[in-house]
């Protein structure tokens, strides 16, 4: 099974989005998957222009020359692709949207009608390619990600992949703090790992085990007045010789 990762955040490596992430990729790779990971950001992925030419000028093929020419292809022959992104302003952050909306080279321009909806007939690419989406916020509240939830669902429907499921993290940036306070939250990162296995071993992830992913560690109450603590004592520091 060939996996992609997409990490779009701009902490790259370091922050609670690629703390999700890395736990899922570990229990894919400890099923046996060939898991490769892409950090987006830094990348030179230019927005798309709407001139069509990779349908009509050039098919498949974008004109803009940069690192896209290298992603697409591994986007198309993956059997699961994995967009990981934080929440930005209820969705996926900018990095993300622009490589989605480059990647309509991997559609014909032709009308297909898909179950009653009109759509664009992939080219190429698995039978049954999967979808995973991995995200991480600030609140508190699991709904926040709904907007996300449906967004990536609706790219899987036009892109011709199926929807596999979704490993959803609120606060998932304060974890590491968290767990210095004595909060438990290796379960989590447990749960992730297992997901992996799961998606990798038997095609899916278990509900009780995205749950555990999403599972409430501290009462809202609770992290509201840390977090609030938090951000005023950084505003209490007094600004750095030169600045204001």
């Amino acid at each position: 099974m060939k996996i992609l990762a997409l990490n779009s955040s701009p902490r790259r490596g370091q922050g609670g989005t690629a703390l999700l992430l890395d736990a899922f990729l570990e229990g894919m790779r400890q099923a046996g998957a060939d898991v490769e990971l892409v950090y987006l950001h830094g990348l030179e992925i230019k927005p798309c222009l709407g001139c069509f030419h990779c349908w009509t000028k050039t098919p498949g093929r974008c004109v803009q020359d940069d690192d896209m020419a290298t992603l697409l292809p591994d986007h198309q022959s993956a059997d699961v692709v994995v967009y990981a992104t934080p929440l930005y302003v209820d969705g996926m952050n900018g990095t993300m949207k622009t490589f989605l909306d480059r990647s309509i080279p991997l559609l014909e321009p032709f009308f297909e009608l898909r179950d009653g909806h009109c759509r664009h007939p992939r080219c190429g690419g698995p039978e049954n390619g999967k979808v995973v989406l991995v995200s991480v916020c600030g609140f508190t509240e699991l709904e926040n990600f709904d907007p996300l939830v449906a967004h990536v669902k609706a790219v899987c429907l036009n892109l011709g992949r199926e929807y596999s499921g979704a490993l959803l993290r609120p606060y998932g940036a304060s974890l590491p703090a968290l767990e210095k306070h004595g909060i438990p939250v290796a379960d989590v990162l447990s749960a992730a790992e297992e997901a992996g296995r799961q998606l990798a071993e038997q095609g899916h992830m278990d509900e009780e085990t995205l749950r555990r992913v999403s599972a409430e560690l501290i009462p809202r109450q609770q992290y509201v007045a840390v977090v609030n603590t938090s951000f005023r004592r950084m505003l209490d520091k007094p600004a750095p010789s030169g600045r204001q």
